[in-house]
């Protein structure tokens, strides 16, 4: 076996003695030095991408100048403003420094100069882990993140801190000539305004936290599979967990790409570790994420939940996209196996990820779509699945995407064996899994579409009323979808079996910029333009409000969605209901003809009738949010299409 003897080779590491060759004739170590041989153990790679991306012309860049220009463009984006230098960037994680000392010149702290006006973090090295691997970025998290373990599965198991989940009231825009004019402000909109001072007071604050530290991580990653309107993204953090989350969220670049990358269109700050200060003009608490379109860049302190990045991007592209004219929707979105698209909107607790996870369909994406002139394209990368009460059983999709590059939020596991209590909620009720897209089976990659010719409206509605399916108009759809109705069931105290209505206006009312009825307006058109059809589907109750009623059969609302995507409901004879004016179908394949109609499975026509009213009643009052503004002469045309109350 080899031994080493006892004369070092200049670097204080002994050297290794090769004393023979193996079975077949050759060395057993190409190494001299335990430097070599870790260094043998590494085979270069560069990052990599979900198949059937489109890589772009290669570089006629040397190696050693993109990575200058990579260096300096992230120097650019680490300096702040009133500093008259960034940080010193070093690539490489700098505890491996002993073993790759030959990638980068380590340049000695000596002789750097310090200047008046130059931030301390200058005279330090900022160590750059640029676009790390999964593998690489489990290693960083368990070494030095607390709170960070491998599952049973091979997941990577995390935590958020403090905050669980978003802070919608913590989130500000800034208000300047051209968003005053642009964006929708005042009652019922989630646009809360700071000014510029603020924003930089926050930038300024985010980034010197940043510069203070040993390291941080960098990711060049994109939005949009649609290639002519990707949106490049860099996001800088403190953290691997974050890192790992957005390698998976965002769309993985190739090594082509990388190599020409160039400035980003957005730039994230995620100090999230470090609070904002309080007694900023428009601070509330310590918590603060901050956007600014006109500086292209999103702050954000106090908080260290990853969601607030995934959608901070989301709401930039709500933004950007309308500006091209590409509707951005809050959808999940696939495909049948003949190109027809469908879109599935809803909130929480409507089945739209049950719904639009087919094996039957090829998946596009579950959350975030944008709707084009060349059609249908996911926003994201990557999925992001609530894990509370997951089983293999309902969602095996989304159990079998939880293996090593995945991560999971917040979840509860057994100390020894490692595996994961979905049912535990002890640390929250709203742990996450966020995994690379292609790790579903039946993803279509690239995840984009031809033009869809269904859009389906879910609710699912505790108080009874509305039809399993309904075909709607135009209009119907721009309300309806303004609207954004849920009907879920109240709390848990015992006797209230109340349902209580939920409004969110597009259906992602926490991520639009503009008012809602320039999306519906966008919507109809794209609907017209491309001979979509609309539906309404409600997946609650039938026969009576929640704790009379009984929920409608998975199973039934199943073959209402198989006859949407088949086109055979556009065949039946339909008959329009009171109240909404909604046109429902005397039959559908599979499902009973008289749950189609309500008030059929309804006992007490009164107390029907009654509780049609408060829910049209809820409906007009929520409506009233948007009757103001410049956009008086759309929502005009869309109240029409509302529920109409007659006086008695």
């Amino acid at each position: 076996m080899p031994t080493s003897d006892n004369a070092g080779n200049g670097n204080g590491l002994a050297k290794i003695q090769q004393l023979g060759d193996n079975e077949e004739g050759r060395p057993t170590v190409k190494a001299q030095t335990i430097d070599e041989l870790h260094s043998l153990q590494k085979k270069k790679s560069a990052p990599s991408t979900p198949k059937g991306s489109l890589p772009t012309s290669a570089s006629v860049f040397t190696e050693e100048e993109r990575n200058k220009q990579q260096l300096e463009s992230i120097s650019a984006s680490l300096a702040s403003l009133t500093r008259e230098s960034g940080p010193k960037v070093v690539k490489g994680d700098p505890a491996a420094r002993k073993y790759e000392a030959s990638r980068v010149e380590h340049v000695p702290h000596q002789i750097l100069t310090p200047t008046i006006a130059v931030s301390d973090s200058a005279l330090k090295f900022t160590h750059v882990l640029y676009n790390l691997s999964p593998a690489e970025l489990y290693e960083q998290a368990i070494k030095y993140e607390k709170g960070s373990f491998i599952t049973s599965t091979g997941a990577l198991a995390t935590l958020s801190g403090a905050k669980t989940g978003r802070c919608p009231r913590d989130k500000r825009v800034v208000k300047d000539e051209v968003t005053e004019n642009e964006l929708w402000w005042g009652k019922g909109s989630p646009n809360i305004e700071m000014d510029e001072h603020s924003f930089m007071v926050n930038r300024e604050r985010a980034v010197d936290y940043l510069n203070s530290l040993d390291k941080v991580f960098v990711n060049d990653q994109f939005l949009n599979w649609d290639p002519e309107n990707k949106i490049k993204v860099r996001i800088v953090s403190a953290r691997a967990y974050h890192s790992l989350f957005m390698h998976n969220m965002c769309i993985r670049p190739t090594t082509e790409e990388l190599e020409n990358f160039g400035t980003p269109d957005f730039t994230i700050y995620n100090a999230g570790q470090f609070p904002c200060n309080r007694y900023t003009h428009y601070m509330t608490s310590s918590t603060s994420i901050d956007l600014s379109l006109a500086r292209k860049e999103m702050v954000i302190l106090g908080t260290q939940y990853a969601g607030e990045m995934k959608k901070g991007l989301f709401s930039v592209m709500h933004y950007l996209m309308p500006k091209r004219k590409i509707l951005s929707l809050h959808s999940g979105c696939n495909m049948g196996k003949g190109g027809d698209v469908a879109l599935f909107f809803g909130l929480s607790g409507t089945g739209k990820t049950t719904l639009s996870t087919d094996h039957n369909r090829y998946l596009i994406g579950d959350d975030e779509h944008c709707w084009s002139e060349s059609g249908v394209s996911n926003i994201e990368g990557g999925c992001y699945a609530k894990c509370i009460d997951l089983s293999r059983e309902n969602e095996p999709d989304i159990w079998n995407a939880i293996k090593f590059g995945t991560v999971l939020e917040n979840v509860v596991f057994d100390e020894h064996f490692r595996e994961v209590d979905y049912t535990d909620k002890s640390v929250t009720e709203n742990t996450r899994a966020a995994y690379p897209i292609d790790y579903i089976p039946n993803v279509k990659l690239p995840c984009v579409g031809p033009h869809p010719k269904n859009v389906i409206l879910l609710a699912c509605d505790a108080f009874g009323v509305l039809p399993p399916v309904s075909k709607l108009s135009l209009s119907q759809t721009m309300y309806h979808f303004i609207s954004g109705y849920t009907a879920l069931v109240a709390g848990t105290e015992e006797g209230i079996k109340e349902p209580q209505a939920t409004f969110s206006a597009c259906f992602g009312a926490a991520f639009i910029m503009l008012h809602p009825t320039k999306y519906a307006a966008m919507l109809a058109e794209k609907m017209q333009n491309h001979g979509a059809t609309g539906w309404l589907v409600n997946t609650g109750w039938s026969g009576g409000s929640y704790g009379c009623g009984s929920r409608i059969k998975l199973s039934y609302t199943r073959k209402i969605i198989d006859a949407i995507h088949s086109g055979s409901l556009l065949d039946v004879e339909y008959k329009k209901t009171e109240i909404f004016g909604l046109e429902i179908p005397t039959e559908v394949e599979g499902v009973p003809s008289e749950i189609l109609e309500p008030e059929n499975t309804w006992s007490d026509k009164q107390a029907y009738k009654e509780t049609l009213l408060k829910l049209a009643g809820l409906f007009k009052n929520n409506f009233e949010t948007f009757t103001y503004g410049e956009n008086n002469q759309v929502t005009k045309e869309i109240l029409a299409a509302g529920p109409i109350i007659h006086d008695a």
